[in-house]
Formats: C-alpha cells, sequence, structure tokens
C-alpha cells in the first residue's frame, strides 16, 4: 500500500518577479508551469496518487491552521534581522555558509536586508532535536547527510525569519493573526507534505511511515527547518529524510550558464524511456553524485538491455518457435543446474526489496541483471540444440524451456517499476500481457500456464551504434562562429545645448510603496537638497520598495509632470535596461550631496 505524493511550491518574491518579467499574474504563471511539470510527469512514465500545489485551497487551509496552532504555542514572535539574503533562494545565510562570498547554490553574491518579520523559535528546539536525531541513526539518511545536520547543530541555529511583509511579497498565503505579512516560503512549502493527506482524510494511514525523498541541496530546510516545525505544530516526525546527490555532466554541476542541463524529454525522444529511466536507476549509488552522459546511456543499453535482458528473451522465443512450435512446454524433473537457476530467481524479490529498503536502487537493479546473465549463461551450459537432436531428451528439454521462460516472467516484474513499457512487452511476447502477475507472486515459480502461446516481437532495445553517437555528440558540442553583432541603433544627433537643457540631480529615495492603481508602478518620495519630490516609475518588476529606500539615485528634474494612473510623477528616474529588459538604476559611487548637479 503506498501513496506517491508531488506537486509544485508556488509562492514568494521568485515566482512574482518571474511571473512580472513575462508579463502574466503569479496565479496565471504558476498555473502554467504545474502544468508543465505533470506533462513531463506523464511522458516519463511517472505515476503519482497526488500533485498538490500549495496555491490549493487545501494546502493553505493547513497552513493556516498551523501557522496559529505554533503561534499559540508562543514559538512565534516579532522582531527585526539584518542578515545576507540570497534572493534565489529566498533565504538569509550567514558568512561562514557562503563559498567565497556568494551562494553555494546559486553563485550570486547575496545582499545586505534588514527587515521586521515574524520569527520561528528554532533554537529553542534545537536541544530535543540534536538528541532525537542522535537516537535515531537512520532518520536521515544516507548517514553522511545526517552527519551534516548533526553539525549544524553544535552550535546555535538561531530563529527563522517566516514571514514577508506583504508590501513587497503580495504573493504568499497571510499570516492569520496579521495580514501585512505572509508566510516565508519554505515555511509554507514543506507543509504540502502534510496537507495532501489531510485534506484526503488519510493522515493515520500514511504519515506514519512518510518518506521524504530530497536533493542535498535542500537539506538544511528538511533536515532543520522541518523537523522542528513538525514538533512545534504537535505533528509527529517522518520516518525518514532521504537524500540524494546531483547528476553531473563532465564532472561539473548542471547550470545553465555552462550550457551543460539535459533535458529529460530530448533523453527520452532519442533513447526511449525505459532505457533513459533504467540508465538514471542503475548508474547512480543513491546520496552520492553520479555521471551524466549520453554515451553512459547507449553503453547501458547495449550491454544490459539489449545483450543481456533482451537476448535472453530473443533466443528463449527463437528455440521455444523451433522446437515446440511457440507453445510453453511443462517443466518435468528438475536437475541441479535447473534448481540453481530456478533459486536465483525466486530469492530475488526478497533480496530487491531489502535493497530497495536500504535505498540500493543501483544494487536491486544489478541484482536482477545478475540473474539475467546467469540464464544466458544457463543456456550456453545445457546447450538447448543439442538435446532437440535427442528425442529420447524431449523432455529434459521441456524443463529447459519452462525454466528459461519463468526466469524471464520473473525478471519482467521486477523491471516493470523500472521500465515499465518493455515489462509488459515482454510479458506479451511471452503470451501472459493480461495474467496477474506482480510483485506478490514473483517469488513463485511454474506460475506461466503450459499451453500458452508465444508472440515473438522486435527487439526490446535495438543496439546503438556508440561510434556513430560519439561524432553526433561531437559534432553538437562543436562551437559554431559567434555571430557579428550588430551595430547599436542610435538616435538622431543632438547638440551640446539640446543636452544642457535637461537638468540631472542626485536624490535619495525616502519612501517607496506600490502604485495604488498599477501593478508595475512604484510611487517614490525623493529628497533633493531641501526639496521632496513623488515619482512614479516603472520598475516593480525589478525591484523591491524596501531595496530602493535610502538609495542614491540620479533623477531628470525639468521634466513637465505628468499624471501616472492617476499619481503625478515630478520627474524621472534613469536606469539602464539590455536586450533581455533586464534593468539597472543609475547609482553613484561617490555619496554626493541630494541635489548635486549631474553633467
Amino acid at each position: 500500500d503506498t501513496f506517491f505524493l508531488t506537486g509544485t511550491d508556488e509562492h514568494g518574491e521568485n515566482i512574482q518577479k518571474a511571473a512580472a518579467a513575462n508579463g502574466k499574474s503569479p496565479q496565471e504563471y504558476t498555473d502554467e508551469v504545474a502544468a508543465l511539470f505533470r506533462n513531463t510527469w506523464d511522458k516519463l512514465g511517472v505515476r503519482y496518487d497526488d500533485f498538490i500545489r500549495t496555491t490549493e485551497e487545501r494546502h493553505k487551509r493547513v497552513v493556516t491552521e498551523v501557522l496559529q496552532k505554533v503561534y499559540d504555542a508562543g514559538d512565534i514572535v516579532f522582531g527585526e534581522y539584518s542578515g545576507l539574503y540570497c534572493v534565489r533562494c529566498e533565504r538569509f545565510y550567514t558568512e561562514k555558509e557562503l563559498v567565497d562570498g556568494k551562494c553555494p547554490q546559486h553563485e550570486i553574491e547575496p545582499e545586505q536586508r534588514t527587515e521586521a518579520n515574524y520569527f520561528f523559535r528554532m533554537e529553542k528546539h534545537r536541544e530535543w532535536w540534536r538528541e532525537t536525531l542522535t537516537a535515531n541513526p537512520d532518520l536521515i539518511r544516507p548517514e553522511r547527510y545526517r552527519n551534516e545536520v548533526l553539525a549544524m547543530l553544535r552550535e546555535p541555529i538561531g530563529d527563522l525569519s517566516i514571514s514577508r511583509p506583504r508590501s513587497r511579497v503580495p504573493w504568499g498565503i497571510p499570516l492569520p493573526w496579521d495580514p501585512d505579512h505572509v508566510a516565508y516560503v519554505w515555511f509554507d512549502a514543506l507543509i504540502n507534505y502534510y496537507s495532501a493527506l489531510v485534506s484526503r482524510g488519510t493522515v493515520e494511514r500514511y504519515w506514519p511511515h512518510v518518506q521524504h525523498f530530497i536533493a542535498k541541496d535542500i537539506l538544511k530546510p528538511h533536515g532543520l527547518f522541518w523537523p522542528i516545525m513538525l514538533k512545534a505544530a504537535g505533528i509527529p516526525l517522518y520516518r525518514h529524510l532521504n537524500v540524494h546527490g546531483y547528476w553531473l555532466v563532465d564532472d561539473r554541476k548542471m547550470s545553465k550558464s555552462l550550457g551543460n542541463v539535459i533535458r529529460p524529454l530530448e533523453m527520452v525522444k532519442r533513447y526511449g524511456n525505459d532505457a533513459f529511466r533504467y540508465f538514471l536507476v542503475r548508474d547512480m549509488t543513491f546520496g552520492l553524485d553520479a555521471s551524466f552522459s549520453e554515451v553512459g546511456i547507449a553503453e547501458r543499453i547495449n550491454s544490459d538491455l539489449a545483450n543481456d535482458l533482451g537476448n535472453l528473451l530473443n533466443r528463449t522465443l527463437g528455440m521455444l518457435q523451433r522446437y515446440r512450435d511457440g507453445v510453453v512446454p511443462p517443466a518435468h524433473e528438475l536437475e541441479p543446474i535447473d534448481v540453481e537457476l530456478r533459486d536465483a530467481f525466486t530469492e530475488l524479490p526478497a533480496r530487491m526489496s531489502r535493497l530497495f529498503d536500504e535505498l540500493q536502487f543501483d544494487r536491486a537493479v544489478e541484482a536482477v541483471m545478475e540473474a539475467v546473465r546467469k540464464a544466458n549463461k544457463y543456456i550456453a551450459d545445457v546447450r538447448p540444440w543439442e538435446l532437440a537432436k535427442d528425442e529420447s531428451l524431449s523432455e529434459r528439454l521441456d524443463t529447459v524451456l519452462n525454466t528459461l521462460l519463468e526466469a524471464l516472467r520473473v525478471a519482467s516484474i521486477l523491471l516493470d517499476p523500472i521500465i515499465p513499457s518493455k515489462a509488459h512487452e515482454l510479458r506479451k511476447q511471452l503470451g501472459i500481457r493480461n495474467a496477474p502477475f506482480d510483485l506478490s507472486n514473483a517469488a513463485q515459480w511454474g506460475l506461466i500456464p503450459v499451453g500458452t502461446r508465444t508472440s515473438p516481437g522486435e527487439p526490446l532495445f535495438p543496439k546503438i551504434d556508440l561510434e556513430a553517437l560519439q561524432r553526433e555528440i561531437e559534432e553538437s558540442r562543436a562551437e559554431p562562429e559567434p555571430p557579428a553583432e550588430p551595430p547599436l541603433a542610435h538616435k538622431d544627433p543632438i547638440t551640446i545645448d539640446d543636452f544642457a537643457k535637461v537638468e540631472l540631480r542626485v536624490v535619495t529615495v525616502e519612501k517607496a510603496e506600490p502604485h495604488p492603481n498599477a501593478d508595475k508602478l512604484l510611487v517614490l518620495t525623493v529628497r533633493m537638497g531641501p526639496e521632496t519630490r513623488t515619482v512614479v516609475s516603472g520598475i516593480k518588476a525589478h525591484y523591491s520598495p524596501e531595496e530602493l529606500v535610502g538609495r542614491k539615485l540620479v533623477l531628470v528634474t525639468n521634466l513637465q509632470p505628468a499624471k501616472l494612473r492617476g499619481v503625478e510623477s515630478q520627474g524621472m528616474i534613469l536606469a539602464a535596461e539590455d536586450a533581455s529588459g533586464r534593468l539597472s538604476l543609475v547609482t553613484l559611487d561617490e555619496d554626493l550631496p541630494d541635489g548635486s548637479e549631474v553633467r
């Protein structure tokens, strides 16, 4: 009895900015992204029981309840925090967590931020979590990640900022006791594991057995924030937190900037869904990083899937067609070599179950393929073609063929979670496509009905020409000559007298707030020496109000005032814009007085 949950977390500052950059509302944007995830899982053959979105009412309801419960218990307090904030992670970092002064995940420099927010009192529960984790060695697996969390707990962990001002980040779940603040994206998103079960009324059934599977880059939220959140909310801990590594390309983490991102659906189109899935499971040791390469996929196809599994099926059905007209014969007395092969397969289900429980997925798959190779060796040892020459050995040939067919049946069942389509096709060729074979009877032998007619078909996994593939990859990696940059488009020349008419002065932003009647505008109050002015600027998609307060900017001061959506603007802020539409405000490298003239 399993329940597989996945989904999308859709709130926060990053989503808000991405939606604005795409000219969409956050809801429109997240609707599209969630649909893309669903579509991708479908094409990869990933069958889930529930797909939860954090924008759904069923999730918001549970988040609100958990927040209120933790607040009522005195574990959420209001305060101010100043620190280094990564806008991509949407969280604060300490100096020692940075790598060369940059976010370890996104390799960008965090910005200094000071905010008045609500804080979750994590430090209060640090000792409880340290003792719990020490007493339960397999709570976080593999052990190296448990040790990482224990190392975090040796020193004070501080309290966690769990809200953002709604004036800056309106896209979130409002705090039930203070609607001017929204829940921090991690506090919101983590609760989805629980809210999905609450909404279905299956908490008691599944929560005691819950297994989280996460990438190592989000160990801290899941290994530190989440268990302490559960403790404060009075919710039992998860059963296990299982942490996997990265897929590396040329020993480097995938990155858009490096141009080495692997697109799963392209791999599926080229190699087939089942082969791609097989490679991912077989070539990664859970918890460690693994190396991804298309040559690696092709080599797995050729060796494991074509040479071993495909060859066993083709040879067995070919002999059955020649010697028994494609009909399954009965098994008679088993000889020791038959018993040895039978036992190699019938002990596999229990062995695989144990390896899966231990997260040794690669070894579980290899165990099946090891048995498949034994079956191929069995053919070479018993030499069915020699048995077929002697009529007196007819029963012996029946037994050999029946043994091989049963080996293929068991292999197809055990490989079904990895290569579902090809496992189904294998059983179809065995003539048992619609038979009730699953893990419950995989350890049983002799279940293919005598007299079943087989249906040999095309090879399950055609071999790939490795030399041709290597040439194709090298050609695709060859860097084309960069196109010549087009000349910049210039406007008509003006005289120095024309330019002298424009008055530019240094100003300091005293106040910034969203425009009451426009989604993309901010209303700034700027100080220019003895006077202040109101300026309406279309920079909301690029800068939050809090980022602007206190900054020195350059203002065009002698523009005719203009009303923008009902608010009069008394000047224009200068900013640079690149070809992608990214804005950067023009600032000063010296702290000049307000009102200083720019020329």
